[in-house]
């Protein structure tokens, strides 16, 4: 079967820094996939990369099998894949209505029916339509990464790129962004390439995980195996002592 994304030697370089450094992943149609690592790791970079927001200087990227060239990505490309950022008060224009954030990308992609898809997305993601026409600084941040995530789905992708998404919320919220999430991936049957310095968010999130180390893919492997402490490089070993509460006992 064609996976869903195939990164092959994909390298990144600002300058003379190597920020990604000939990475090559394979994620499978419907799985969760986890990047991890300490930060500038290339976690990051590499969704940029795959988003067209970051130069490629090397290697190659293919969305079910198709091969994208260059940096430049079409509307047909943002049609199958969409990206959640890391910051919810960063990523909402101040100045627009939640109606306004969501109705952009339907205007962009000629989708019609744009009211029901509006009312659809937000009743999606637990808000409902009393929250339509408000603006993102009357909303909690957790509220607000819900609209980024609905924003992100509205499009109807079939490929989530998720960066950091709960890191800038309180944990209690952080949990039930991850647990809305993981219930639309099911319902959708969507991919997620998910990054994330928190083990225990992609061993809840991820079937499998790569661990990325100065712009390298170091070590592979299953949540399973993270979760037994079935690993092999010391550095991921210093990553899960790291993680608090997440070394297995």
């Amino acid at each position: 079967m064609t996976a869903a994304l195939h990164l092959d030697s994909l390298s990144v370089v600002y300058d003379d820094f190597h920020a990604l450094k000939d990475v090559s992943v394979s994620v499978e149609r419907g799985e969760s996939f986890g990047l991890v690592g300490e930060s500038g790791s290339g976690k990051s970079t590499l969704l940029r990369a795959v988003a067209g927001l970051a130069p490629i200087s090397g290697g190659t990227i293919r969305i079910d099998g198709e091969e994208l060239k260059g940096s430049k990505r079409s509307k047909v490309f943002y049609r199958r894949v969409q990206m959640v950022f890391q910051d919810p008060y960063g990523s909402l224009h101040p100045r627009q209505t939640i109606d306004r954030l969501l109705l952009e990308p339907l205007a962009i992609h000629a989708v019609t029916d744009s009211d029901k898809r509006i009312a659809r997305a937000l009743d999606e993601v637990g808000l409902g339509n009393g929250f339509r026409f408000r603006y993102p600084h009357q909303l909690s941040g957790g509220q607000r990464q819900r609209v980024a995530i609905a924003r992100a789905l509205i499009v109807q992708p079939s490929i989530l790129l998720l960066d950091e998404p709960t890191s800038a919320l309180d944990a209690s919220v952080q949990a039930e962004v991850l647990n809305l999430l993981e219930q639309i991936r099911r319902d959708r049957k969507l991919t997620f390439v998910m990054v994330s310095h928190d083990l225990g968010v992609i061993t809840h999130m991820c079937e499998r995980l790569a661990v990325m180390r100065n712009g390298a893919v170091v070590e592979r492997l299953s949540s399973q195996q993270l979760v037994k402490g079935a690993v092999q490089e010391d550095y991921t070993k210093n990553l899960m002592i790291a993680s608090k509460g997440f070394v297995k006992g």
